[in-house]
């Protein structure tokens, strides 16, 4: 993520945990956890690897996709240059760049009753910052997780721990989970789908046009 675009709001922020614990394979039905469900935060939390080179910046990115399994517009691919998407009901909050501190590295609210009904799949896809260039890969990443928190009243529905399913792998973004509208209820699925160049290609097979970085 490019210098200007820096946020501390979560550096040494404490983080509530519960028993939600997910896997891969796992279908968590949010709606069960609260029929009201309302506004959710997807967080995530990491810290890096001591290495010889430049610092590790990772990004947390959504791609909202039709039944086609498309983006509608460009919109609809929130990321640090788009950071508000849905007339505010998706908002990306920033980055701590460096992964110190307790709590979320990064987080994005999601009103849910203003996400569109033609948007079928939210997907949430974790990337480095220029990692082919620096030849820097999610190997280099511990402690990672995803978790999904009611923002109403600040319960962590899920957490999907992605420390191993990283360990010794060279590519450079990943696919760290869906979320699935199901009529009314949406679903979190934890996924670990791995991308070599990070954003550039999987975008491009949405319909977008991203500059490889």
């Amino acid at each position: 993520m490019p210098d200007d675009i820096f946020d501390t709001r979560f550096e040494d922020k404490d983080v509530e945990l519960d028993d939600g614990f997910v896997s891969l394979g796992d279908d968590i039905n949010l709606f069960e956890k609260d029929p009201a469900l309302h506004n959710i935060k997807v967080g995530m939390g990491w810290e890096i690897n001591a290495f010889d080179g430049d610092t590790l910046d990772l990004d947390v990115s959504l791609f909202l996709l039709d039944r086609n399994e498309e983006t509608r517009i460009d919109e609809d691919f929130i990321f640090y240059n788009n950071m508000m998407a849905l007339d505010g009901a998706i908002k990306l909050h920033g980055d701590s760049r460096s992964g110190a501190g307790e709590g979320d590295d990064e987080a994005i609210s999601i009103d849910l009753h203003g996400v569109p009904f033609d948007i079928m799949r939210i997907v949430i896809f974790l990337s480095i910052y220029q990692g082919p260039e620096k030849e820097q890969s999610l190997g280099m990443v511990r402690s990672a997780y995803v978790r999904i928190v009611n923002e109403d009243n600040g319960q962590e529905l899920c957490r999907f721990d992605i420390s191993n399913e990283v360990v010794d792998h060279e590519e450079c973004g990943m696919i760290v989970g869906y979320l699935d509208r199901e009529g009314p209820k949406w679903h979190f699925r934890p996924q670990a789908e791995f991308h070599a160049d990070g954003l550039y290609t999987y975008g491009k097979s949405k319909g977008l046009i991203i500059i490889q970085q």
